[in-house]
């Protein structure tokens, strides 16, 4: 199997096991890592890094065009690129709520947008992967994190939408929703939690991996919960 597939955050805890998945699988990387911190991927044929901010709209539209130039059709787009923020209703202003719409959306539509144009020129269309949260989903998790949830609620909605919009070009898009990710970040913020309860990132690439297979194209359901044995 081989193709190429597009990574947001592709230097993160989830975006570079996302990568390796499918670089051990011989597809193309389009990574996509930012523009401010250093990058230590060591790049080859089928391995290329973009620096780029995604809050530019211009400049991800000129990376899309040059991956196309490079790689050819764009077989699947993986964005992983998103933050966090504790608050309930008292403490989530104005400010709060633009730092999360920013992060968590608008750097996931700046992307969705261009890859979407780009496969509906594409003769096969293609798949659309976005980062979902479970706070997103339930209200009585959202309480205490609502910026977060809000912004990230506005990722199933785009899903959802793509979903409509593309079914006459073969364009799909699922929601890949983790449960506590166990991350070296995680461990320090939660040093007694049970850590074999979370889900590893390797876990969660395996099953965006498997999205892509012909068993996996022919699945129907938009929302991929990955919990492992954790209860958020």
């Amino acid at each position: 199997m081989s193709g190429t597939i597009l990574i947001t955050g592709a230097a993160g805890n989830l975006g570079s096991a996302v990568l390796n998945k499918f670089l051990e699988n011989d597809f193309q990387i389009a990574a996509i890592v930012s523009k401010t911190r250093k990058s230590n991927l060591h790049e080859t044929n089928r391995l290329k890094a973009f620096p780029l901010d995604l809050l530019d709209e211009t400049s991800v539209e000129q990376i899309v065009k040059q991956v196309v130039e490079i790689f050819g059709d764009i077989d699947m787009a993986i964005l992983t690129v998103g933050g966090f923020a504790m608050g309930g209703m008292e403490d989530t202003g104005q400010e709060d709520l633009d730092k999360m719409y920013r992060l968590n959306f608008l750097t996931a539509y700046h992307m969705a947008r261009q890859v979407f144009i780009q496969m509906q020129r594409q003769s096969g269309g293609g798949q659309i992967i976005f980062t979902g949260s479970r706070p997103a989903m339930h209200p009585g998790e959202a309480k205490n994190m609502l910026s977060y949830a809000l912004s990230k609620s506005l990722v199933f909605r785009l899903a959802e939408v793509i979903n409509e919009d593309g079914k006459g070009n073969g364009i799909t898009a699922s929601v890949i929703v983790p449960g506590v990710i166990d991350t070296p970040q995680n461990r320090e913020d939660m040093p007694d939690a049970d850590f074999t309860r979370w889900v590893r990132a390797a876990e969660i690439a395996d099953n965006i991996y498997h999205l892509i297979t012909p068993a996996g194209k022919q699945l129907r359901e938009s929302i991929i919960r990955i919990y492992g044995e954790s209860q958020s």
